[in-house]
């Protein structure tokens, strides 16, 4: 049974959710099942953030259910460009999240479904939260060969993973979020998590690529309604409370103080690429220009998010050498992104002798450089 949200409801939230810290005593104990209406991927995230940093789950746990519209998320250490075709990204207008969990890159769409698990510390344990997930799904479906990997995913047919996890392990709190392929556009899907640049190292944490399979392939009648509501109905069983999913609304600071300020900071560029793990890209590409060809070779290391050593080398004869070392000057500090390696690169174009061969020579450059982001 879902309770549709209210201003009443909201405060009885508000007054579950908000610890002595927050300015309300809790009143009540006991688990409890909330579902945002937001399908914005950062706010959502906020969410969770607001409910690890807030919440005494000393006496009660929180599950948290919910979907978001397409977006890519990354896991806290991993490097964006290495995990997910980012040109792509920007074509289709789908997000870029940085979630403040461990763990590998996934897809996320209105087809997918997203649970998070709330608990202190000590009684955190995520393989009993998949096994709770995968006893839900038999409950609906017995025949369903669904089980729970030594790696924390859940399988389906013994191949195709269905769901994929990752945690947050605070001082005193914790919690366990884990997807749930229902009906995702699974093309859209390996087109955006396939990175397409080349020359790259770095120390960040890889994703590891695994076969996927939506259960909707499996069962039509397995919409993300009936999983949401039966993997509710699962939790609230093994936790003896009402089976009752509370609706609420990330944006509402009525009920989760300080959560935009929260939203905000996820969206920043400083937290999306800025929080990338030191990289280094060292690659070649070729520029034809009229009848020729031409090897350019591109070192560059960046730190945290930002190019802190670049090195072009290509021919003089091609761009003055005092040209090239300006583009490579001006380079060194900016952020690794294609819009202010544009805005450098119109404001040097300004400054160039009035020249429309050397103008062509040098937008085609800058032009194979925005590329390479």
């Amino acid at each position: 049974m879902v309770l549709q949200s209210s201003l009443k409801n909201c405060l009885q939230l508000s007054c579950i959710l908000r610890t002595p810290k927050a300015g309300f005593r809790s009143t009540t104990s006991g688990s409890l099942i909330i579902q945002s209406i937001s399908n914005d991927v950062y706010q959502n995230l906020a969410v969770e953030d607001w409910i690890h940093d807030h919440v005494n789950l000393e006496n009660r746990q929180v599950l948290f259910l919910w979907r978001n519209s397409p977006a890519v998320v990354i896991g806290r250490h991993q490097n964006p460009w290495q995990e997910c075709n980012l040109r792509l990204l920007r074509q289709k207008s789908i997000k870029l999240a940085r979630r403040r969990s461990g763990g590998g890159t996934v897809y996320h769409d209105l087809g997918n479904i997203n649970l998070t698990f709330f608990t202190t510390r000590k009684k955190y344990e995520r393989m009993e939260n998949l096994k709770l997930v995968v006893k839900a799904l038999k409950a609906l479906r017995p025949q369903l060969d669904v089980h729970v990997t030594d790696r924390y995913d859940i399988l389906l047919d013994g191949q195709y993973k269905i769901s994929g996890t990752a945690a947050k392990l605070g001082r005193t709190t914790a919690y366990h979020h884990c997807t749930l392929l229902c009906n995702a556009d699974k093309f859209v899907l390996s087109s955006v998590l396939k990175s397409p640049y080349k020359g790259l190292k770095s120390n960040a944490t890889p994703s590891v690529p695994a076969s996927v399979k939506n259960l909707f392939e499996e069962d039509p009648s397995l919409t993300c309604e009936v999983l949401l509501d039966a993997i509710a109905e699962e939790y609230a069983t093994q936790h003896h409370i009402d089976h009752h999913i509370t609706l609420i609304n990330p944006a509402d600071e009525t009920v989760l103080p300080g959560i935009n300020n929260k939203t905000k900071e996820l969206q920043t560029w400083e937290w999306v690429y800025g929080k990338t793990p030191k990289f280094s890209i060292s690659t070649c590409f070729n520029m034809v220009y009229k009848d020729s060809v031409l090897d350019v070779k591109v070192d560059m290391d960046v730190k945290h998010g930002r190019i802190e050593v670049c090195n072009i080398d290509l021919p003089e004869q091609w761009l003055p050498p005092a040209l090239c070392s300006e583009l490579v000057k001006s380079l060194v500090g900016s952020k690794f992104c294609p819009n202010e390696t544009t805005m450098l690169a119109t404001t040097l174009l300004r400054v160039c002798p009035q020249d429309d061969e050397l103008h062509n020579r040098w937008s085609l450059l800058c032009e194979n450089m925005v590329m390479l982001m």
